[in-house]
């Protein structure tokens, strides 16, 4: 139980009301900013507006999916108003405490370097990324439905990255019938695809392996769908780019050819938020209560 931890949780979407539910069960002692938009509070949370005092006793600070942005705004689509960490909020936490977010920018990092203070970021985690891998394969396929005349059964998939997303999304295009390559950078990943059934191809070949596909989802977050790459690419293909912001695409290019380029981080929280929410629940849950019971034992 998290009696007696006090949690400050900030801004964020549908995925922290399941974040604040678990952490109500767990008795944890729950303050709640940017959820004025809400008809009712959180149930098990006391609403506040930010303020660098709602630091001085907390054990563990809660940010969004993505912690802040590089001006340290804090996404919060329960509030119409502004939400910002500063260097001085966090230099008031109490030196125990930990910042949890799902991935952090240099904004972020920064401040929590400046002043000695533990940041976690979640979606380094193999279990959450794994768990979070299944809504953002059925996200993927969701927009390849959408915006394609064809059935996914049959049709020609690539996939760029055989990482921890990666491979669910081939093996989930895969069981609905679609014929799928797998772009890798690593051998091990390369004979991992092969004894899975697809067709693999290391991503320095991409160009020659673009030429008559119907789809091409990325998982790598740097600059791999070039202009040369897409020139490549029959016009009838659709590109889905599920890294994070500013993605693997040259959006620019694929649009003056006339293509279909969507870039789609975030899947878990846009098309699943309650199952993203409680992925992400139970880590800080399981995570937050091991850093209490070691504080408890002196350690």
């Amino acid at each position: 139980m998290l009696t007696g931890v006090h949690v400050l949780l900030i801004g964020g979407d549908a995925r922290q009301l399941e974040i604040i539910r678990k952490l109500a069960e767990l008795d944890a002692t729950v303050t709640v900013v940017g959820f004025d938009g809400l008809q009712q509070p959180p149930e098990g949370a006391t609403p506040a507006q930010l303020g660098e005092e709602l630091f001085d006793n907390a054990d563990a600070v809660i940010l969004p999916a993505v912690g802040t942005e590089d001006d340290g705004t804090v996404t919060a689509v329960f509030t119409d108003r502004q939400l910002k960490l500063t260097g001085e909020m966090i230099g008031r936490l109490p030196k125990h405490s930990k910042v949890y977010t799902g991935m952090a920018k240099s904004y972020l990092r920064q401040l929590c370097e400046n002043h000695g203070i533990a940041l976690v970021e979640l979606f380094d985690r193999d279990d959450v990324a794994i768990y979070n891998s299944i809504p953002t394969a059925e996200g993927a396929i969701m927009m390849a439905i959408q915006h394609t005349d064809i059935t996914l059964h049959g049709s020609s998939c690539t996939v760029l990255g055989l990482g921890r997303t990666g491979l669910t999304l081939a093996r989930t295009l895969q069981g609905l019938g679609a014929k799928v390559k797998a772009g890798v950078r690593r051998p091990e990943h390369y004979a991992r695809a092969w004894e899975m059934g697809f067709e693999p191809f290391y991503v320095k070949q991409l160009q020659h392996h673009v030429g008559n596909i119907d789809l091409l989802f990325n998982t790598i977050p740097t600059m791999i769908v070039t202009a040369q790459i897409i020139a490549h690419m029959p016009s009838r293909a659709v590109i889905i780019d599920l890294a994070s912001k500013p993605g693997g695409t040259d959006f620019r290019y694929a649009e003056k050819r006339g293509m279909k380029a969507l870039l789609a981080p975030g899947l878990p929280g846009i098309v699943a938020p309650k199952t993203a929410g409680r992925i992400m629940a139970e880590c800080l849950g399981r995570l937050i209560l091991e850093d209490h019971s070691q504080r408890g034992n002196g350690l």
